[in-house]
């Protein structure tokens, strides 16, 4: 069993990852999902899935209820992840709806163009270096 979710943890890592490269901002945010699910699995695994011993535990303790254990600080660090992964996520649909309404597409390539254009605010030359803060009022 632990062997099919390490293999699933990975290929949800690789998705993820390759997820991320892609131009629609759309499909990065689900590789960011994607990505941190994998992770939590990983995590979870690291714990253990099987109930035969605590990962804390050494091999050679099986008496009372330390037999049927399982590590439960990478449950808790999970659960805390999928509520923050949760908020990231809407938080990024929000910002990707926003972004689609101000400029109407949602690549990456269009959007660092319009990112990097001057401020409309801006003068057009530079101020010289010698004027001092109370000329420029």
């Amino acid at each position: 069993m632990e062997i099919v979710a390490s293999v699933t943890a990975g290929l949800l890592v690789a998705i993820g990852i390759w997820m991320l490269l892609d131009r629609s901002l759309l499909r990065v945010v689900l590789g960011v999902v994607v990505l941190g699910n994998g992770v939590n699995l990983a995590v979870v695994l690291g714990g253990r899935l099987g109930g035969s011993v605590a990962a804390f535990v050494d091999g050679g303790f099986s008496a009372g209820i330390g037999g049927v254990m399982v590590n439960p600080l990478p449950q808790a660090l999970v659960l805390t992840a999928i509520v923050i992964g949760f908020a990231l996520f809407v938080f990024a649909l929000a910002v990707l709806k926003r972004t689609w309404e101000l400029h109407g597409n949602i690549e990456t390539d269009r959007i660092t163009a319009v990112a990097e254009e001057p401020a409309p605010d801006l003068p057009d030359e530079p101020l010289p270096a010698t004027e001092s803060h109370e000329a420029r009022r």
